[in-house]
């Protein structure tokens, strides 16, 4: 019997001083029976980070022709392409090929650098990709975060994110590899 995925509902808030958005979010979020709660609020902070009115969740882990999060124009031409975790090299530029920006959130103490050490070469013909690490104590602080229901402010300013809740607050500052 298949596993059904678990919906999480968020009401995020974000005011983002470095690009001048200001905006509240409601959200929905599936989280695949194989997905963490970090995996899953590193979306959730991804969007944050690259919030606007048309950005949008996709199916994630049960498509393979999707990005965990996307825009796309008015004309249905992918704009942003927003990866979590640590993609294979075709993934990524099948991404660069189809979209005109892509982002990758790679998290991971082990995986994300060696990663990175095989990938960094493979990727400086890529002008529109932007990869950046999330340290492992800032993901493990950010999935105390999750809950079924969430009610969320995210204040961006010069790169770094604080994403509140009503009883926490988690310091985010993505460290940018490329």
């Amino acid at each position: 019997m298949a596993l059904k995925a678990t919906i999480f509902k968020a009401r995020l808030q974000v005011a983002d001083m470095d690009r001048d958005y200001y905006a509240e979010h409601s959200l929905t979020l599936a989280r695949h029976p194989s997905e963490t709660d970090e995996r899953m609020m590193i979306r959730l902070l991804a969007f944050a980070l690259n919030a606007s009115e048309t950005l949008e969740f996709t199916r994630g882990l049960s498509s393979d022709d999707e990005a965990d999060v996307w825009q796309h124009n008015l004309s249905g031409e992918i704009e942003t392409w927003i990866e979590v975790g640590v993609p294979a090299e075709e993934r990524v530029r099948k991404a660069c090929g189809r979209a005109d920006q892509v982002m990758i959130y790679a998290y991971g103490q082990r995986t994300a650098p060696v990663w990175w050490q095989k990938m960094e070469t493979a990727t400086t013909r890529f002008d529109n990709l932007q990869v950046f690490f999330l340290p492992p104590e800032q993901c493990t602080a950010l999935a105390g975060l999750a809950e079924r229901s969430m009610e969320l402010t995210a204040t961006i300013q010069d790169g770094q994110l604080w994403l509140a809740s009503d009883t926490q607050t988690v310091e985010i500052q993505p460290q940018r590899w490329k």
